[in-house]
């Protein structure tokens, strides 16, 4: 565990391990925001082709 302790304040101690870390802590927060986007977006998706899926169907069936 020292040794992890040492590791780590060795990398705050130093600015291109601050610089690591802060892009790291940057790329995590890029990635949970494409997630979180991209499960909305997938929800929404299925319900408009649900919708659009039943006027066609509606559409045909009226037509017949």
């Amino acid at each position: 565990m020292s040794k992890l302790k040492s590791i780590l304040t060795s990398l705050f101690n130093d600015d291109e391990g601050v610089t690591s870390i802060e892009y790291a802590l940057l790329g995590s927060l890029i990635a949970v925001v494409i997630l979180s986007s991209v499960l909305g977006l997938g929800t929404n998706l299925t319900a408009l082709f649900a919708n659009v899926a039943t006027q066609i169907a509606d559409a045909i069936g009226g037509a017949l």
